[in-house]
């Protein structure tokens, strides 16, 4: 099982080279993606219509404490003793997370002078898992050299889900001053790993009757795994590409686990410069129920060092009384228990003051929504995960250009980095919009060397801009 968990965790970092927040596309009143990180944003469209499949493309990836060029750098130096290095380096709050989104279908429309409804659908990929630091560990080199140290089997946390989510908001000018909104979410699960709130504790005593002579303890060991979707693709005999494709798709129509989600917003003039929004996503849960299967290893156990026994009398040999003995105390069961997992909420807090001359004088308690030619603002945002949230502090500059091309410049302080500049550009040529985000944008030229990198694009239609 923990080779299990460290082998994922190796793919992850030797695939990741783009977190899941999208702090660029935030407070953009003329693309409709903000709606999907804030349903209360101020918007200034009466009607959009994405195009399937490309109205959104998000993926991004990260991980804190180490890199691909910490592993596969060309020094002359053994891959071996970097992968330790690395292993050293870290510590069990560092993480690897991977999260991709796809905007299926995306359509609103303005209902009234103060309600705007949307909806659509989306898949998404999440992954997210903590450095084991002590199992790892105590896999790759043994524990000869950390006698009388702990290793603590709380460090295995980790989650994993694909699903595909359906979703109808409403965005209400309650008055001149104040916008709310909310949105429902169906999730139809495809497949997920879960496997938190793990314990246990493994040491190797020295005792004073000499160095050779050792003293092992487990204790109160319990790691179970979860998963929901993934019994039916273990068939090696029957199950084909296709056949797992398939299976697989099928899932994305509430083929799968079902769950229930809500996000709110809200945003509110201050005075004629100054906003402050706020927003939380994904409050909500997914219920395992359909092909489920859960792995547990768990038990205690004490030896007081190898004594070497030789069978007499037709007893057993020592190792497999030895083997015996562990296999009575430490079990490990495969049982079809239905479990729930909750999603991972993110929360959005942003101020945002205008400057310069509008495209048109207006007032800003009026019905248009450009006011001023520059936005500059600040957002705190974070995601829940298993130990605590992981938070991100952004600062940016948003320059309307002109009627057709706006630029959005941001600085972010994160885990992963404190030189994280991102850089999104959004034109329209008719009612056809593209817009482009980009974050870390410097670490671009080399990949390799950074902790995180993600990127957003999308095409779709937006009518009658208020601008």
């Amino acid at each position: 099982m923990i080779r299990l968990v460290c082998c994922l965790i190796s793919i992850v970092i030797i695939k990741s080279a783009f977190a899941q927040d999208k702090p660029l596309l935030y407070n953009v009143d003329d693309l409709p993606q903000t709606l999907m990180t804030n349903p209360g944003a101020q918007i200034n469209f009466t009607g959009h219509i994405g195009l399937p499949f490309f109205s959104q493309i998000h993926l991004s990836a990260g991980s804190t404490g180490v890199t691909l060029h910490d592993i596969f750098r060309d020094d002359g130096s053994n891959i071996n003793m970097r992968i330790r290095q690395a292993m050293q380096k870290m510590d069990n709050t560092d993480y690897f997370s991977v999260n991709q989104q796809l905007e299926v279908l995306s359509l609103g429309w303005k209902l009234d002078r103060k309600n705007y409804l949307s909806m659509g659908i989306y898949q998404e990929l999440d992954l997210f898992s903590y450095f084991p630091k002590d199992p790892a560990i105590l896999v790759n080199e043994g524990n000869s050299n950390y006698l009388d140290e702990n290793f603590y089997f709380d460090d295995l946390s980790l989650t994993a889900e694909i699903m595909t989510v359906y979703h109808l908001g409403i965005n209400h000018k309650f008055d001149k001053r104040l916008t709310v909104g909310a949105r429902a979410k169906l999730y139809s699960s495809i497949f997920n790993v879960e496997s938190t709130g793990n314990t246990g504790r493994f040491i190797t005593r020295t005792t004073p009757n000499g160095r050779n002579y050792y003293k092992h303890e487990i204790d109160n060991l319990d790691v179970l795994v979860n998963t929901a979707g993934f019994a039916p693709l273990k068939e090696k005999d029957s199950m084909t590409v296709e056949k797992a494709t398939a299976e697989l798709l099928s899932r994305s129509f509430f083929g799968g686990n079902v769950g229930f989600g809500l996000d709110l917003g809200f945003s509110y003039i201050v005075d004629e410069q100054f906003i402050v929004s706020g927003s939380v996503q994904d409050v909500g849960a997914v219920f395992q129920r359909s092909e489920v299967e859960n792995y547990r290893y768990f038990g205690s156990y004490k030896t007081s060092g190898i004594e070497p026994l030789f069978p007499e009398n037709g007893s057993k040999p020592y190792w497999d009384e030895f083997e015996d003995e562990v296999n009575e105390n430490l079990q490990d069961e495969t049982t079809n228990e239905s479990y729930s997992t909750w999603r991972p909420v993110k929360a959005n807090l942003g101020i945002q003051f205008g400057f310069g001359a509008a495209f048109l004088p207006c007032n800003y308690l009026t019905v248009k929504k450009v006011r001023y030619m520059n936005l500059i603002g600040m957002q705190l945002n974070g995601v829940r995960r298993p130990k605590g949230f992981v938070t991100r502090f952004t600062t940016y500059w948003d320059r309307k250009i002109n009627e057709k091309h706006r630029l959005k410049v941001g600085y972010s302080i994160d885990d992963y980095s404190f030189t994280n500049i991102g850089l999104m550009y959004t034109t329209t040529f008719k009612k056809f919009n593209i817009y482009l985000a980009v974050n870390n944008l410097l670490a671009f030229p080399n990949l390799a060397k950074a902790n995180n990198a993600s990127l957003q694009l999308g095409m779709q239609f937006v009518f009658n801009r208020e601008n």
